[in-house]
């Protein structure tokens, strides 16, 4: 904002104080773009440039009705309460100061205009804001329509994550389902937000293949021979750049796929409608209902003319669904890939029961994502969702931990390293040793329930933390999910009459006591770093080459190889995926002699270690 002092002797033409006229929208660039890709995103000529001189100002006219800074910025200005500074210029309303003696001796009179004057003989002087209505025009226009507390029955559909913020697709609520949409081929077989993002969305994928070596020297040595042809790949996994470049590999390797999202928050709008204008059948958007998740995995089965022979799942409710509503479809379905704790804990279900019908690929349990989704990306990504929601800072913060296995390892370790105190709560007795011996103290969730600044859950498991431990939890404490799925909080004990729920900003949540207390809630007990920030894109090219290479294996599998059970995705494939990262960091490695292969029993090629090793 620039302030201005206008003299009545002085020219129309007045020097400003130089102070940054900025909205809030063109304050930074967007976090995890880089700042040539985020000015080539950059609005065409007259969009408001931060580092454009602001022009100068004419002396305005009276200010009208309705004219002028919000009540929020009156308050802040004026010394008379229910007066509104104009945009135009400060007023004096207290009748107190309609006669004040100048420091040099003049008189200082209130004019009917308002603007405050001296004696004849004396300058009148006004301050004058340049460009104040200029600047209140840019903010976004969704600010003035909402309230800062919304309900909780609103889905937040802000993208809140590294590049998604500028698409500003939350303004139009009107549901995808009730919008006719389509691509540029004239193709409608999708369900997005908006398909006019596809732009934005494509260069963020550009992005992410910069990120991912295996996945693009996968899909450069095997386009050619075509892995995948005939194959018909449904798949139900987080929608992101990410999995977008994963869906273009196995599209270029000759897959068919029709997509859905297996969270309601994680998908990001622009990566979707970039999919689907590159003639993807994508079915997602941010902020879901639950009605509004079944539909879209429910569209990517039930289509006319075109039935899956394999599933690509995360969290198994793709799955579910076809078992559920479709059993016959399991007849012409070669296999499932699955990469979640909750999915893979369903199959092994089934496979028990002696209901699973088809053979299915546990990539969960593969050395490269187990170390580098789980335990690696956690590392990083829990300091990142924390961060964004809450601003807060972790030194000498207490936390709790619930869960040490791999993403709770993740969790503590950085954590730990920012200067917090974290305890950790454990059932394996293997898993609470480590913690022991890592330098964590073991408790009971009860025993530190009132003093922590932080819980994290991560166990795959349900009511981890119940209604009990939410009515003890100290004032502004912070509740958050490291795990797949929403089971682990027992969120639906909170949405009862006595407490109230008050949106702070998208994902985050204060829920408020009778007595005041207050704690805040992120994502609504949905898995934090996929709802509120990104996952590092490195991480991703692992687990995405991991199921792409298990959908190869399972499609082309000679009949009889795998049974109706879970299998463990080969050790061979699994160090495979590790060698295809290696030349990113320029890794060379050591080849064994003949001599040493056979004093070690092994092959010079691999597997180098036998199933049951534990990295």
């Amino acid at each position: 904002m620039s302030v201005q002092v206008v003299s009545a002797a002085a020219s129309s033409k007045v020097p400003e104080v130089d102070l940054k006229d900025l909205s809030p929208s063109e304050a930074e660039p967007q976090r995890g773009l880089s700042t040539a890709a985020v000015s080539s995103m950059a609005p065409p000529a007259g969009g408001g440039d931060p580092e454009a001189p602001a022009p100068t100002a004419e002396r305005p006219p009276a200010p009208g009705p309705g004219s002028g800074p919000t009540a929020a910025a009156a308050a802040a200005f004026s010394p008379a309460a229910g007066k509104v500074p104009q945009a135009s210029a400060m007023k004096r309303s207290d009748p107190h100061h309609q006669h004040q003696r100048h420091h040099d001796g003049g008189e200082a009179l209130l004019s009917p205009d308002g603007t405050v004057t001296e004696a004849p003989r004396t300058v009148k002087k006004q301050i004058q804001f340049a460009d104040q209505k200029q600047e209140f025009n840019k903010r976004p226009s969704k600010i003035g329509r909402r309230s800062l507390s919304r309900s909780i029955s609103q889905s937040s559909t802000d993208s809140y994550s590294s590049a998604a913020s500028y698409t500003d697709s939350s303004d139009d609520e009107t549901s995808p389902r009730d919008k006719q949409q389509k691509n540029s081929k004239g193709s409608s077989d999708f369900c997005v937000k908006n398909i006019k993002q596809a732009e934005f969305g494509r260069r963020e994928i550009e992005i992410a293949e910069q990120e991912m070596p295996a996945l693009m020297a996968l899909r450069k040595r095997a386009q050619g021979e075509k892995p995948l042809a005939g194959a018909k790949i449904v798949g139900c996994t987080h929608i992101t750049a990410q999995t977008a470049v994963l869906m273009e590999t196995l599209g270029a390797l000759g897959a068919q796929c029709r997509w859905a999202a297996c969270n309601i928050y994680s998908t990001l709008n622009e990566v979707a409608a970039a999919l689907a204008e590159s003639g993807f059948p994508v079915f997602a958007w941010k902020g879901e209902s639950e009605d509004d998740f079944w539909w879209c995995i429910d569209r990517c089965v039930n289509v006319e003319g075109w039935q899956p022979n394999m599933i690509l799942d995360d969290g198994g409710d793709l799955t579910h669904w076809i078992y559920k509503k479709y059993p016959n479809m399991f007849k012409k379905i070669k296999g499932i890939v699955e990469e979640s704790v909750t999915g893979v804990h369903r199959l092994y279900q089934l496979s028990k029961a002696g209901k699973l019908c088809v053979p299915a690929m546990n990539v969960n349990d593969s050395v490269t994502k187990q170390k580098f989704d789980n335990l690696y990306c956690c590392r990083e990504s829990i300091l990142d969702g924390l961060k964004r929601t809450t601003d807060m800072m972790f030194g000498g913060k207490q936390v709790v931990v619930c869960g040490y296995g791999e993403v709770g390892k993740g969790c503590c370790a950085a954590l730990k390293a920012m200067g917090s105190i974290v305890y950790v709560t454990e059932i394996d007795p293997i898993c609470a040793l480590q913690a022991c011996m890592d330098g964590f103290r073991l408790v009971k969730l009860n025993e530190v329930i009132r003093q922590v600044d932080i819980v994290i859950t991560c166990t795959g498991n349900k009511n981890v933390v119940t209604r009990e431990h939410l009515d003890r939890m100290k004032n502004s404490c912070i509740v958050c999910n490291m795990g797949h799925s929403n089971t682990e909080i027992d969120v639906a004990s909170l949405r009862t009459p006595e407490l109230t729920w008050e949106r702070v900003r998208s994902q985050v949540d204060h829920v408020i006591w009778p007595d005041g207390k207050r704690i805040v809630l992120l994502a609504e007990g949905r898995l934090l770093n996929l709802s509120c920030s990104t996952v590092p894109t490195f991480v991703l090219s692992i687990t995405a080459t991991t199921q792409a290479l298990a959908l190869i294996e399972l499609y082309n599998a000679p009949e009889g190889r795998y049974k109706q059970d879970v299998y463990l995705l080969p050790k061979k494939m699994d160090e495979y995926v590790a060698s295809l990262h290696l030349p990113t960091f320029d890794a060379h490695l050591t080849e064994l002699t003949d001599e040493q292969a056979k004093y070690l029993g092994l092959n010079k090629n691999g597997p180098f270690k036998p199933n049951y090793y534990r990295y």
